[in-house]
């Protein structure tokens, strides 16, 4: 029996950068460019991942997985999420669903989305229905449309169960 319900929001960006991968979702995107950071630098995981602990009130991304910590350097940020699956379990949260947006001028996303929405699916534990990946342009505004950087938001429902 569900007794109680929250919801969290997340957002991360990083810069894009030549010489790195660019994992989004947990997919790698053929680009020529990817995104600096201390781990995969997967701005929709990241933001996933911000919702998901901000929805249980169980801090951020960086209090849980900190830059500059060695064990963290190049893991990819599906296994964070994992983690963070598993931190919600043991404090009585399921998830609900997810509603995620990516803002990149480019590469173009439309194709990877289908296995970005199950990847995550995967990583949670939940079904493919449960979450949702949109990706968007920023109409060639801001850093994003200057091509520097990638941006994500997230938007989780997480469902406390009772004993």
């Amino acid at each position: 029996m569900v007794s109680k319900i929250r919801v969290g929001i997340g957002y991360d960006v990083h810069p894009l950068t030549p010489g790195r991968r660019l994992v989004l979702g947990g997919v790698e995107i053929p680009f020529d460019k990817g995104l600096d950071g201390w781990s995969d630098a997967d701005v929709l995981t990241h933001a996933i991942i911000d919702a998901l602990l901000g929805a249980a009130s169980l801090g951020d991304i960086g209090s849980h997985f900190p830059a500059g910590e060695p064990r963290y350097k190049g893991i990819p940020s599906l296994i964070l999420l994992e983690k963070v699956r598993e931190e919600l379990a043991q404090n009585g949260w399921l998830v609900g669903n997810i509603d995620a947006t990516i803002v990149a001028e480019q590469p173009k996303l439309s194709d990877f989305v289908t296995g970005m929405r199950r990847r995550i699916s995967e990583a949670l534990g939940i079904a493919v229905g449960q979450v949702s990946v949109k990706a968007k342009t920023s109409a060639q505004l801001g850093f994003a449309g200057r091509g520097e950087g990638i941006a994500a938001y997230a938007v989780v429902l997480l469902e406390g169960i009772s004993s």
